[in-house]
């Protein structure tokens, strides 16, 4: 059952500037060998609410690898 969901990105989050749960807008952080960082902001208020990591799979190596000129990526 653990892979049952997938990844899940959120639509609302509780800001605590607002005071209630807000619209969220994502932003991606940093792009790193492991994954993405993403961050949730507020879409009211502009407040950082909460971030989410994206961990590296099979398509973003075959994407670092075309565009390192790896022969064997090519199609």
């Amino acid at each position: 059952m653990s892979g049952q969901f997938g990844e899940f990105t959120a639509s609302e989050i509780y800001c605590p500037k607002c005071k209630r749960s807000q619209p969220v807008r994502e932003r991606l952080l940093l792009v790193l060998p492991a994954g993405e960082l993403h961050e949730y902001l507020c879409a009211h208020c502009g407040a950082s609410v909460g971030t989410r990591e994206v961990k590296a799979g099979e398509g973003a190596r075959l994407i670092a690898a075309s565009a390192s000129g790896d022969p064997l990526s090519k199609h």
